[in-house]
């Protein structure tokens, strides 16, 4: 099976692309633009290229022949378009990557399923995203298109913290600062690690009974905001981190982008239904729990003095947040 993967080093690309790269019936190429932190499997084919420049990708790509070709980087129509143009009739599947922000927000009822509305009228980037997903959907059904759409939630690996702010909200706990909590610090939420999203996600690809279809894969591991900033301290070494909660809409008073980040998405209760991408892919289960990955990220970040950035303007943001509500 030669599968393309557009992109290749991100979060999820990651643990897709080391899966993959470890089965002897798979060829596997990148198309990348730069360098990332994040290495290239051994025996992964690099093509280098600026995915947004169509002519320059034609010519690296028009003689080539794939069965699956996958973009982790595509984020507005006009990109999947042109991944629509330069394809069609020469693949088996093409798969997006989309995002459960698509999904009603907030949500009407749970648990969501495939089957939830798409609909966030909060946040511009869940926007386009449901914007690319009925434009592939019209391919599909228009032109044979075989597209396969997949819903990440929010899925981390040891270099990503899943709070706003990154290194600098451990940097605070440490030195005995508040974290800012948005809400009351009970929402539900998923925390889903790269190693497993990628069990269920490559059981995918080449699957013909994904083609026309869409999936969601999320662990079915609930948190509250409290014990994910919890978990993150105990990691880090604090025994008991000052939590300071503040309501979303004076986050996104503050600071607009954070504040959509948490309108769009965070602020609301989640619970995924994963029955869709079991039944398709059976051996796929989320085993890592959070307190396990927290414990991971920290140790990469202790690991080397320079992963540890702190933020001069989210510190001082987050000092003007936590004196309001003290």
């Amino acid at each position: 099976m030669r599968v393309l993967f557009l992109g290749g080093t991100g979060i999820i690309s990651s643990a897709a692309g080391r899966r993959l790269a470890q089965r002897s019936d798979v060829e596997l190429s990148y198309f990348l633009r730069g360098q990332s932190s994040r290495e290239v499997p051994a025996g992964v084919e690099v093509i280098r290229g600026d995915l947004r420049d169509p002519a320059a990708v034609s010519g690296k790509l028009a003689s080539r022949r794939f069965d699956v070709v996958v973009n982790f980087i595509a984020y507005s129509p006009a990109h999947v378009q042109a991944d629509i143009d330069l394809f069609r009739g020469k693949i088996g599947q093409y798969v997006f990557i989309s995002s459960a922000s698509a999904y009603q927000t907030p949500p009407a009822r749970l648990p969501i399923t495939e089957s939830t509305p798409l609909k966030n009228p909060h946040w511009q980037y869940s926007r386009d995203k449901i914007a690319c997903e009925e434009l592939l959907v019209r391919a599909y059904r228009e032109l044979d298109f075989p597209a396969t759409i997949v819903r990440p939630s929010h899925t981390y690996d040891r270099q990503s913290l899943p709070v706003h702010g990154g290194y600098t909200v451990i940097d605070r706990m440490r030195r005995g600062k508040p974290a800012i909590v948005h809400g009351d610090g009970t929402s539900l939420w998923v925390l889903t690690h790269h190693e497993d999203f990628a069990k269920g996600f490559t059981g995918l690809l080449g699957n013909p009974h994904a083609v026309g279809d869409v999936f969601h894969i999320t662990s079915d591991e609930l948190l509250t905001w409290n014990q994910i900033h919890r978990l993150l301290a105990q990691s880090a070494g604090v025994e008991e981190p000052k939590l300071v909660h503040v309501p979303s809409q004076r986050i996104a008073q503050l600071d607009p982008d954070w504040g959509a980040s948490l309108l769009g998405d965070k602020t609301h209760s989640v619970i995924f239904d994963n029955t869709k991408i079991k039944r398709l892919v059976p051996d796929f289960s989320a085993t890592i729990a959070y307190a396990a990955g927290a414990r991971e990220t920290l140790a990469w970040f202790d690991g080397d003095e320079r992963r540890r950035v702190v933020d001069p303007a989210f510190d001082a943001l987050c000092d003007r947040l936590a004196t309001a509500e003290l």
